[in-house]
Parts: C-alpha cells; sequence; structure tokens
C-alpha cells in the first residue's frame, strides 16, 4: 500500500464524529412517521434502529440521509446542522439492502465514483480505490463486473464505496436482507469488525432483533414513529422498558397481574386465583399497581422433587420444538397460562414428549415488571 493509501485507512478515525436527532417530526398527510424523536449517536459507536414495518425507521434514515427533510425539529453531524442540507453535502455513507451497483462499470469504476464527484485527483482515487479494496477484503477484483460477483461480493463493494471517500457517518438499511442466513451471519461479523477498526459512527436500519444484538453497541426500538427505548443489547432484553419492547426483543412469557404486596423489596403479583408470581420490585411500585410480568424462556429451570424456587410453576407439556443447539417446549399451567423454556440440547440427551408433566421454577430477580397501561 502507497503512503497515500496507508493515509486513508486511518482518516475515517479522524474523521469520526456524533450524530444528534432533536425533536424530529415528520408527516405524510394524516400519518405521522416521525413523532417527536430525540436521538444521540456517539462518536465512533454502531447505533441499530430497530423495529417492525411501519415504525418510522426508514424514514428517520431518510431524514439523517437527506433523501426526507423533517416538518419539525434538526439534525446535526458533529458541530453542523444538516438539518436541510442536500445528500450530497452531507458526507454519509450508505449501503443499501439491493447493493446499488452500477452493472454497467467494473468494482474499480464503482468504488471511485464519491471520490470522482468530489473531483478527487487520480492518482489519489486510485489509492483510495486501493485501500477501500483492501479493506473489505476484496483486493484483485477491481476489473471484475458487478455481474461477476457473488452476492456477499457485492455486498463488500457497497461497502467498498460507501468508506472510501472517509464519511462523517455510515448509513445502513437492512443491508443483508437478500443474504442468505450464513453469509448473513458472516457479513455481520465483517461490518462490526470493519466499523470498529475504523471507528465509524454507523446507524444501522434492520427489523432482525438477533440481527440487531449481535450488532449493536445500543439499540434505539421503534414503534409507530417513537422512541421506546434506547439501550444497550444486554439492558433492552434483560430490562424491556414496556409491554411492546418485552413482546418485540426475543421470546418472552408476559403475565398481566396485580401486585397484592411488597415484602422486603420483593413483589407479589397475583396472575390468576392459582398463580402467584414474585418479582424484584420497581422503585415506587405498590400494592395494587397493575402491572406485566416477564421471564425469559431461558430462565426457568426443571425442578427436582422438594426443589424450591421463587416461582414454581407445574403444567403440561403441549410443544416440544428442537431447534438445534437447544429446545422450546410450551407448558400449559392449570391457571390456563402458557409458559415457553428453552433449555440447551445435549448429543443423546432426552427429548420430552407431549403429555408429560414438568414442574419448573425461576429466581425473582429472573422476571422484570413494565407497566401494563
Amino acid at each position: 500500500m502507497t503512503d497515500t493509501a496507508a493515509a486513508g485507512a486511518t482518516a475515517a478515525n479522524l474523521n469520526v464524529t456524533g450524530l444528534e436527532l432533536s425533536n424530529v417530526v415528520r408527516r405524510f398527510g394524516a400519518v405521522t412517521a416521525l413523532a417527536g424523536v430525540d436521538l444521540t449517536v456517539r462518536a465512533g459507536e454502531l447505533l441499530t434502529i430497530l423495529g417492525p414495518s411501519g415504525s418510522g425507521k426508514t424514514t428517520m434514515l431518510k431524514v439523517v440521509a437527506g433523501f426526507e427533510l423533517p416538518d419539525e425539529g434538526s439534525v446535526r453531524l458533529g458541530v453542523h446542522d444538516i438539518t436541510v442540507a442536500s445528500p450530497a453535502r452531507r458526507n454519509i455513507g450508505m449501503v443499501f439492502q439491493n447493493y446499488a451497483l452500477f452493472p454497467h462499470m467494473n468494482v474499480a469504476a464503482n468504488i471511485a465514483f464519491p471520490l470522482e464527484m468530489r473531483r478527487m485527483a487520480p492518482p489519489m482515487i486510485a489509492d483510495k480505490v486501493a485501500w477501500a479494496l483492501q479493506t473489505v477484503g476484496l483486493t484483485g477484483y477491481d476489473r471484475r463486473m458487478p455481474s461477476q460477483l457473488s452476492g456477499g461480493q457485492q455486498q463488500r463493494v457497497a461497502l467498498a464505496r460507501a468508506i472510501v471517500f472517509d464519511p462523517g457517518l455510515l448509513l445502513l438499511d437492512e443491508p443483508f436482507g437478500a443474504l442468505d442466513r450464513k453469509l448473513r451471519e458472516q457479513m455481520q461479523l465483517e461490518v462490526k469488525r470493519l466499523q470498529r477498526r475504523l471507528g465509524l459512527t454507523t446507524l444501522f436500519v434492520t427489523h432482525d432483533q438477533e440481527e440487531a444484538l449481535v450488532l449493536s453497541d445500543r439499540i434505539a426500538v421503534m414503534n409507530e414513529g417513537r422512541l421506546e427505548q434506547l439501550g444497550t443489547p444486554q439492558d433492552i432484553y434483560a430490562h424491556p422498558r414496556n409491554r411492546f419492547v418485552a413482546d418485540f426483543i426475543g421470546e418472552s412469557n408476559l403475565f398481566h397481574g396485580r401486585v397484592t404486596a411488597i415484602e422486603g423489596g420483593i413483589a407479589v403479583v397475583a396472575v390468576a386465583s392459582d398463580l402467584v408470581l414474585r418479582l424484584v420490585a420497581m422503585a415506587g411500585m405498590r400494592a395494587g399497581a397493575e402491572i406485566g410480568a416477564v421471564v425469559r424462556p431461558e430462565r426457568p429451570r426443571r425442578l427436582g422433587s422438594g426443589e424450591a424456587a421463587d416461582n414454581a410453576v407445574e403444567g403440561e407439556l403441549v410443544e416440544a420444538v428442537y431447534v438445534g443447539e437447544s429446545i422450546k417446549y410450551r407448558l400449559r399451567l392449570s391457571s390456563g397460562a402458557e409458559l415457553l423454556v428453552r433449555w440447551p440440547f445435549r448429543a443423546g440427551g432426552e427429548m420430552l414428549g407431549g403429555g408429560a408433566r414438568l414442574r419448573v421454577g425461576w429466581d425473582a430477580r429472573d422476571m422484570h415488571a413494565v407497566p401494563w397501561s
């Protein structure tokens, strides 16, 4: 690599900056796609916008990119207000699900395109293209046409084109949606390593919860144009803020009940006449409060005869699903409620059949309360 290309390898680190959205509103007629969103992406972090279809995540990305202008609020990239700036003046790299490569240009020409638009000198363009190809592991592919590349290779070219001009921000719009599962998982790890190495501030949009948990420094969960929760993957999974997040992120058991007492920091929650649960009381929780009690499927454990737990229930096994590394069991409790448990499957181990009765339990600290209203 030449000295110029070596300098290109660190340029993104020198260009690290943060993104800030303040009270951003975007309406389409009677539909409010973004309802006063406040969000800060820290310099150098990978933040994922996660939500179902229609939640506003793609509209948010378009507002950041400049393809949509907000009706209210502002967008800042570093010290610059880019709210009404044209997309070309925002210094933002983008990677789309469909790659958006120019089919009549070879790999080198595709990557060089944003540099040529910036009227960069040809020798520097050549150096930066060489650096970008090396960075994404495609050295030697410069003369190939997009039609001669696999889906994963095309994705790498799109990524190289997005980083070659040292963007202040990288936007990834569901970039792995067209790839098969194995290649998608491989590309997720490659992008994560590349983002860390270059220190690129990155905003990633997806509806895939597992993808968000794998890739992100933090996750912003969107629903109906609002930011429901912002936090680390671990925090959002273990401590969902409300019913939507608890239900949307991963699998969960959500019970509706009422707090009947608080004893030594433990809330006693009546779900049914024969189903009482215990969980760590939240600050300000009072007897009589209507709440949702959440426990993740991996938390319950099988209880032996005479073995106790803060929460102990017995039920009939109505479904068993083998998913490779684990088995999912669905129990129907005497109250009529159902409980999903997921346990590791070991080679040669027993897979329980339908109709079996199981007694399972979990600790109070493994349950989390969310507001019900």
